[in-house]
């Protein structure tokens, strides 16, 4: 007999990427599903496939109290109106406000902890209401998924949860559209960094490590593919582009061919992240991938194996580590690729994370 399922996000573009197959599972069996976004042209990828689409504002950024309390009566509202059989949500709005709203109207929610952000790397005003946030919250949720176990750690020990949690490995990745392919065979070897264009994801130390390198070994190109987050960064990557240091393409939908043609990923990321799902579709293409030392980051790559891993924030331990991959032999190469892939073959499979979210669902009667 079908459910009714609510899911809650702050994005198309998050639940595109990472949630399309689960969705189309559960429209495939029979279950009604309903998702609270904000409007966006491409909504209407999924009201084809036959879900009721709540278009819902959502301020992603920052505190805004009154935006704040006008999205839990939202929610409250939107599951008052469904009476929804469980509530998927994801990223912090969705996870805390839903939860809040679930509380109230006695809804199952299902959180999963997509990453931190900047929230808790520096303990501060936003950290200490964060923490707060979170414990009148989610610590009530039917159930809380991680996806890495630092962050599990951190709301544990912080008395952010009671019992009502467990492990997802990241959002998984689709080994049929992220498959190997060869590695380019021309004489450039090429570096990509994917996210967006802000310090928190590292851009200064790629920047500083395209300089470096390029000076050293000019047959290489450092690509920067996403959206400038921060305006401090437009003039210096204009400028940088200018220069042939960097190679600025923008924010790209079909990020596969991008990646496919080039011989590395580099995340530089300072922390915050899920499981960063670049590696992982990276990493399914046979891609060597070279990150921070960070949570998430850390689950993916077996340092020295399938990829690398640098001090965060060190520009230097990171063009040490991109000159050590430019040393190697595209053979050394394919293998560490092959490494990487078989890694996230045997545990980053997205049919993994499907089946626990619809183990959860099977537990409604």
């Amino acid at each position: 007999m079908g459910k009714k399922v609510l899911i809650l996000t702050n994005h198309f573009i998050t639940i595109y990427n990472f949630r399309k197959e689960l969705i189309t599972k559960l429209i495939d069996d029979g279950h009604e599903v309903y998702i609270s976004m904000p409007n966006a042209e491409e909504n209407k990828f999924f009201s084809d496939m036959g879900c009721k689409i709540i278009e819902t504002s959502i301020d992603r950024r920052g505190i805004n109290p009154l935006k704040d309390i006008k999205l839990i009566f939202n929610y409250i509202k939107i599951m008052k109106m469904i009476k929804p059989d469980i509530v998927f949500s994801y990223t912090i709005k969705p996870n805390i406000y839903g939860s809040i709203a679930s509380n109230i109207t006695r809804n199952r929610q299902v959180s999963n902890i997509t990453g931190t952000g900047a929230t808790f790397i520096k303990k501060n005003a936003v950290s200490i209401i964060a923490k707060l946030l979170y414990k009148v919250s989610i610590k009530r949720s039917y159930k809380v998924f991680f996806q890495n176990r630092g962050d599990m750690n951190f709301f544990t020990d912080n008395n952010m949860l009671k019992s009502n949690y467990s492990m997802l490995p990241g959002s998984g990745v689709n080994l049929e559209q992220y498959s190997v392919c060869r590695l380019p065979s021309n004489k450039e070897t090429s570096f990509i960094f994917i996210g967006r264009v802000m310090e928190l994801k590292g851009i200064d130390q790629y920047i500083e490590c395209a300089k470096i390198v390029k000076s050293k070994y000019p047959n290489t190109n450092f690509y920067i593919a996403g959206f400038i987050e921060e305006d401090k960064y437009k003039g210096i990557i204009e400028d940088f582009h200018a220069k042939g240091i960097i190679n600025y393409i923008g924010f790209q939908k079909n990020i596969k061919s991008w990646i496919q043609q080039c011989h590395c990923t580099v995340l530089p990321s300072h922390g915050g992240e899920g499981v960063p799902n670049v590696l992982l579709e990276s990493a399914a293409m046979g891609r060597i991938c070279i990150a921070s030392n960070i949570n998430g980051s850390i689950d993916v790559i077996e340092d020295g194996k399938s990829g690398f891993v640098f001090k965060v924030g060190n520009a230097k331990d990171l063009i040490e580590k991109v000159e050590m991959f430019l040393r190697m032999s595209n053979e050394t190469r394919k293998q560490m690729g092959l490494a990487g892939r078989e890694k996230v073959e045997r545990e980053f499979d997205r049919q993994i994370v499907i089946n626990s979210y619809l183990e959860e669902l099977n537990k409604v009667i």
